[in-house]
């Protein structure tokens, strides 16, 4: 082992055979922790080369089960690297099922500041998050789509190896970053990946730059590994729609199915469903695809698709009809006011994930429990214009004391201008290298 860190170290090229078997040894206990961190921060300075990544990611979503579809479902997932507000996934799995496109979407908890589509899907009266792989496969089959959290069965290698990362300093390594969710992704059976990679202040990658870096690593990875994807770069600048919370947010991917809900959700929903639809070989183009979803949308396809994801998940079907009685809001509400006149210029948006989870609508431990029905409504949004008094953020809370925490992190979570500069909410779109 000593060598095989040296060679690292050192800037040389592990074989294929060579990475499988530290893979393989490290999931069985042979290799001591404080040898892999020093390989792990090797990685974070050296790098990995493409043969090298392809190899380990493989070995990765290897280690464990991997789901596998009948012939004829080739199946589509989505990956977003987290931000605040993130609710598509909850719109993309019914509206790109309803394209006639099968869709197998694992998803995960909150991480940090950023929701997790799990906790929200929990916020629904008895909606399974946790699907067998049996389960999983049959309904995809049945319904056309499915969302269940990651099973501990699913490339357990990358588990620990992440919660070293986590504890080494290596968490930021862009190699890391994408064997680490491609090896979960082709763990869950899917052929093609669309992944939305955030960029701002609400982003893990704040900087364009490094979202692009990613970005490009995740579609060549996928490539190497015999998957078509592709990325789009989009803005968690601010939140994404109005709502922040569990409960809001699936009330607010609601709306989107029913073709109303804010622009932004509604028009990235359709550039990433586009994508999926594209993808999976339903449509000649991405602008072909987000004409399906258009569609879809408008016909109520995706609505009723979400009804029966809903029934075949025993989830509450009342949420869609009547989601004020089915997915109510925390009741003392709490305004936030703009002390200055001009627009608004920028969010921290951290720091609005950040107040939502002292409000307990987040995990600031991992053994955390979660309270769906507290809130953050942001009622405005870069560009738009305040004076002094007007409310820029609503908290729904609980009953008793204020936490002021929570308040204080949303007093400092704006800032208002004589200018303020709208940015598209995709950026940019990201395609393997070499297909155009």
């Amino acid at each position: 082992m000593p060598r095989f860190i040296e060679n690292k170290r050192d800037g040389l090229e592990h074989s294929p055979e060579e990475l499988r078997e530290f893979v393989r040894a490290f999931q069985a206990g042979e290799i001591p922790d404080y040898q892999t961190s020093a390989w792990l921060m090797a990685v974070l300075f050296r790098g990995l080369s493409r043969k090298e990544l392809t190899a380990f990611t493989l070995a990765l979503a290897t280690s464990g089960s991997v789901v596998t579809f009948p012939g004829s479902l080739a199946c589509v997932d989505k990956h977003s690297t987290g931000g605040v507000g993130d609710k598509t996934s909850l719109v993309l799995v019914p509206l790109v099922a309803s394209c006639g496109v099968p869709v197998a979407k694992l998803s995960g908890r909150g991480l940090g500041f950023t929701g997790g589509t799990v906790d929200k899907l929990e916020s629904i009266e008895g909606f399974r998050t946790h699907l067998t792989r049996e389960e999983f496969v049959r309904q995809v089959e049945t319904v056309g789509c499915a969302i269940s959290g990651h099973s501990e069965e699913l490339a357990p290698a990358e588990r620990r190896f992440y919660e070293l990362r986590d504890v080494t300093g290596t968490v930021p390594s862009i190699p890391l970053i994408a064997s680490s969710i491609l090896s979960k992704k082709i763990a869950g059976g899917s052929r093609s990946f669309v992944f939305d990679v955030k960029t701002g202040s609400g982003a893990f990658m704040r900087t364009l730059d490094d979202s692009r870096a990613l970005a490009r690593q995740l579609v060549d990875l996928s490539l190497a590994l015999g998957h078509r994807s592709l990325a789009l770069i989009s803005g968690m600048d601010q939140p994404l729609g109005r709502w922040v919370g569990n409960a809001a947010e699936v009330r607010e991917a609601i709306d989107v199915l029913k073709n109303a809900g804010p622009a932004d959700t509604r028009d990235l929903c359709i550039r990433l469903g586009g994508a999926m639809v594209f993808l999976a070989g339903k449509a000649k183009s991405l602008p072909e695809g987000e004409d399906l979803c258009r569609k879809a949308l408008a016909a109520g396809n995706a609505l009723e698709r979400f009804r029966m994801l809903l029934e075949a998940q025993g989830g509450l079907t009342l949420c869609i009809d009547e989601p004020d009685r089915a997915l109510p809001l925390a009741p003392v509400k709490t305004l936030i006011r703009s002390g200055k006149k001009g627009m608004l210029a920028s969010f921290e948006t951290e720091r609005i994930g950040n107040a939502l989870r002292h409000l307990g609508g987040g995990r600031r431990k991992k053994e955390d429990s979660i309270d769906p029905q507290v809130a953050i409504e942001v009622l405005v949004k870069i560009g738009e214009e305040v004076s002094p008094g007007d409310p820029v953020f609503a908290v729904y809370r609980r009953n008793g004391p204020e936490d002021p925490a929570a308040l204080a992190l949303l007093e400092e979570a704006y800032a208002v201008s004589e200018s303020a500069s709208v940015q598209p909410i995709v950026r940019e779109v990201i395609e393997p290298l070499g297909t155009g």
